[in-house]
């Protein structure tokens, strides 16, 4: 499971802006232009975040996206340079689908996805946006289903039962079950 962490848990992180929005007013004077800026961080070893940032001036906005995100960090569990699992999530009216893939497959996947699992550190995945192509939305159905990936570990602890059995999907533990069962 996904674990928040805090900006002094995380080394060297970096910041990818995903996307800056200019918004006006129109006074009588003329226009008055704000700015809104989506920002990833990340350390490329498994920890992510994001956050928004809104200011008069477009520097202010995406240095205020960089302060939120590096407030709203979680660390993600990778296995080598993919996913463990596949996992689907949702948020308003964007599906994303995430599958992992194998060394030297690359990062196929667009838009808002392809920035916030670039500073996750994943190389290997497949992934698709299914619905709404809006960032806002797509960074936060991604971040959605990166939270609900497991290790192998957490799933055996949850279902009580042997690590072996959750790779292979039979575990025999005495011969005396095996009699019982023909």
């Amino acid at each position: 499971m996904a674990r928040r962490i805090t900006s002094k848990e995380a080394s060297a992180l970096i910041d990818q802006l995903v996307d800056l929005n200019r918004t006006a007013k129109v006074v009588k004077g003329g226009r008055r232009f704000g700015f809104a800026a989506l920002v990833v961080v990340g350390d490329q070893k498994g920890v992510v975040g994001f956050g928004l940032g809104k200011a008069k001036e477009a520097n202010d906005a995406i240095q205020k996206g960089i302060e939120a995100a590096k407030k709203n960090l979680y660390r993600i569990d990778l296995r080598r340079t993919t996913i463990p699992h596949t996992v689907t999530a949702k948020y308003e009216s964007t599906r994303v689908i995430l599958k992992p893939a194998a060394p030297g497959t690359g990062l196929v996947a667009g838009g808002a996805m392809r920035a916030v699992l670039n500073v996750l550190g994943v190389k290997d995945v497949l992934a698709k946006i299914i619905g709404s192509s809006n960032p806002h939305n797509v960074v936060r159905a991604t971040m959605a289903a990166l939270m609900k990936i497991e290790n192998a570990g957490s799933v055996a602890q949850r279902r009580n039962i042997p690590l072996q059995k959750v790779f292979t999907g039979a575990y025999e533990s005495t011969s005396e079950n095996n009699a019982g069962t023909q």
